[in-house]
C-alpha cells in the first residue's frame, strides 16, 4: 500500500496571540499516531483489471499498464516508484507481480481468485516509498464486475474491502509542531518540515511526492495537500477529536479520482 493511501497526519499550530503559559502548550496534533485498520473506509471506486491472451492489463493504474504476462521483467514508464514490472500467472486463479527500480525489487504481491470467483485475498510486500524495512500485510477484495469470456479469473473491476496485518511502519507517523511549522517523520524514511499557512515545502524520501502544503482550516483541523512535479496528487482533511485521542482522515485521491479516510489513534 502506498504512502499516499496513509501519509498526512498533521500538527497544528497555537494561536500566537495566546499568552506564553498557553503558547509553549502541546499541539493536539503533537506525537506518533497508529492507523486503526478496523477503521478504514477503502474508496469505493473499483480497480480494472485485464489479463487475457497472455497481456496484463491495469486500466485504473495512473499511468494504465500494459505488459506481457510471461514472468519476465517488462519496462513501464511514468511510475515514479518502479519502472519495471513483472506479471507471473502461477495458476487460473493466482497471479504474482513484482516491481523493480533501477534494477531493485521494490515491491511483491500475491493475488488469489476465490473458487467462486466472487472475491480475492491478497498479500505484499512494498519498500516502493522506504528507506527501511518493507511494509507489509495482506487483505481482501470483492468483485464488481467479470471480465470477458476466455479471460483470467482476476479480470475484471474489484473493490478492496479489507487492508489487515499490515506491518506497524507502514500505520504510524510522528507530528511536532515547532512555533508556526510542523514536522513530520515516519519509519518507511519520510519527512518534511512546512508551515502551516500554506506555503509548499520539500517533500522528503518519497519518490512518488516532492511537495507539501499544509494550512489550518480551524481548531484542531488541518489540511495537507501532496504534489509531484508541481501537479496536485491528493489532499487529506485532519480532524482531531475532542478528546484528543483519535484523528479522522478523509484523503482524495487526485490521481486516480477517487476517496476514502481512517481513523489514527495516538499512542
Amino acid at each position: 500500500m502506498k504512502k499516499s493511501h496513509f501519509a498526512g497526519l498533521l500538527g497544528a499550530l497555537l494561536g500566537l496571540c495566546l499568552i506564553p503559559s498557553l503558547a509553549m502548550a502541546q499541539s493536539a496534533f503533537d506525537g506518533t499516531w497508529k492507523i486503526d485498520l478496523h477503521r478504514v473506509q477503502m474508496p469505493k471506486k473499483p480497480d480494472v483489471i485485464l489479463l487475457q491472451n497472455g497481456m496484463y492489463q491495469c486500466k485504473t493504474c495512473a499511468p494504465a499498464i500494459s505488459v506481457k504476462a510471461d514472468g519476465e521483467d517488462q519496462k513501464v514508464t511514468g511510475h515514479p516508484y518502479f519502472d519495471m514490472i513483472a506479471i507471473k500467472v502461477v495458476d487460473d486463479h493466482t497471479v504474482q507481480e513484482t516491481e523493480k527500480k533501477a534494477g531493485k525489487v521494490v515491491s511483491t504481491s500475491t493475488t488469489t481468485v476465490a473458487a467462486d470467483g466472487k472475491t480475492a485475498s491478497f498479500e505484499f510486500s512494498d519498500s516502493s516509498n522506504s528507506n527501511a524495512e518493507p511494509v507489509t500485510g495482506n487483505g481482501t477484495m470483492t468483485r464488481v464486475t467479470k471480465g470477458p469470456a476466455g479471460s483470467h479469473a482476476i479480470s475484471g473491476s474489484w473493490r478492496t474491502t479489507t487492508v489487515s496485518n499490515v506491518s506497524d511502519n507502514g500505520l504510524t507517523m510522528t507530528y511536532k509542531v515547532e512555533g508556526d511549522s510542523l514536522h513530520m517523520s515516519s519509519p518507511t524514511g519520510q519527512s518534511y518540515n512546512a508551515k502551516m499557512d500554506g506555503t509548499e515545502a520539500p517533500y522528503m524520501g518519497d519518490p512518488g511526492t516532492t511537495s507539501v502544503s499544509v494550512k489550518k482550516l480551524g481548531e484542531n483541523v488541518l489540511q495537507e495537500t501532496d504534489k509531484r512535479d508541481g501537479k496536485v496528487i491528493s489532499v487529506a482533511k485532519m480532524t482531531v477529536a475532542a478528546d484528543g485521542k483519535s484523528m479522522t482522515i478523509a484523503v482524495e485521491d487526485k490521481l486516480h479520482g477517487s476517496s476514502m479516510s481512517f481513523v489514527a489513534m495516538k499512542e
